[in-house]
């Protein structure tokens, strides 16, 4: 069998990523009917960033899968120092089913990937963050009853991995995508023209903007993130001037849908990017999102493995 890579929402065809779906809400709602799945597997996670959802997530899902997670730390590797990122890559594949990867460069990622012939996930890089895609999708499914066609998501934040990831799997969904950013911090013009060609086909849209109620307005589902992601710290204060009027508030709720939800892939830093009433309100579903990274992560799992 040909070995499949998930690096980016986009190596997933539009009915690849529907079936993807419909699979993790099968395993949700009967987890111990694949609970051998994926026994005699082993898959190594390498975290070269720190992590919380992403670790006790992929973690949890390959051990209820009936495989085994061996983590691995930068420091515990010689990942692009003694040896070739692809080299690596060869050799974990001797060892391992898969390799799970956390990391910064899009390129580390690709090039380990040019080496395993074992599938390789992108657990996170500061290009994509297609796991995290996946969970959203499953969970604005389960708010909005299964409709994600023709779905109004607002992001309203920085234009980074996590916006470009949505962008990709909202018009792979058929779904009106808005995205508010500052001009200087919006996604990457290549992403954008990209979801914009997949949307053309699949009856969705795409709109950037740095006007907060272009996006909001009417929005069924309102999502941020932090404004200063890990590798940025020292743009922290520069950055929360320029994001202070992009927060979710009261405010930017009324703007939207009367039924919409909120929605954050977290950590989240209540009082920047999100209003505490907000984070903590009914309208949220964050805690949700955040379980659903197991459930979507197990589904693609198997669909790379079996």
């Amino acid at each position: 069998m040909t070995k499949r890579d998930y690096l980016s929402v986009d190596d997933l065809s539009v009915d690849e990523l529907a079936d993807l779906l419909a699979e993790a809400a099968k395993m949700k709602s009967k987890p111990a009917s694949y609970q051998n799945l994926l026994a005699g597997k082993q898959i190594a996670m390498i975290f070269e960033k720190p992590s919380t959802r992403t670790r006790v997530s992929f973690e949890a899902g390959i051990n209820s899968l009936g495989g085994r997670a061996i983590v691995l730390r930068a420091d515990e590797l010689q990942l692009g120092r003694g040896e070739t990122i692809e080299d690596t890559g060869r050799v974990l594949s001797r060892y391992v089913d898969a390799i799970v990867v956390r990391t910064f460069q899009q390129e580390r990622l690709e090039r380990l990937a040019v080496g395993a012939s074992v599938p390789v996930v992108n657990a996170l890089s500061d290009r994509s963050h297609p796991c995290q895609a996946l969970a959203d999708l499953l969970t604005i499914q389960e708010q909005r009853g299964k409709k994600l066609k023709g779905t109004s998501l607002a992001y309203i934040g920085d234009g980074n991995n996590v916006t470009h990831s949505l962008l990709l799997a909202g018009a792979k969904m058929g779904m009106e995508v808005r995205v508010a950013t500052p001009e200087d911090y919006a996604p990457a013009p290549e992403v954008v023209e990209r979801a914009k060609e997949i949307a053309a086909h699949t009856g969705g849209k795409v709109i950037v903007t740095d006007f907060v109620p272009e996006a909001a307005g009417g929005a069924q589902v309102l999502y941020t993130d932090v404004w200063t992601s890990m590798g940025q710290e020292s743009e922290t204060e520069a950055r929360l001037k320029v994001f202070e009027p992009y927060r979710i508030d009261a405010e930017v709720v009324g703007m939207a849908a009367r039924d919409a939800i909120v929605m954050h892939c977290l950590p989240a830093h209540r009082g920047e990017e999100i209003a505490a009433e907000v984070m903590d309100g009914n309208l949220a579903v964050v805690w949700d999102q955040a379980e659903n990274r197991l459930h979507t992560q197990k589904a693609l799992l198997a669909n790379l493995l079996t």
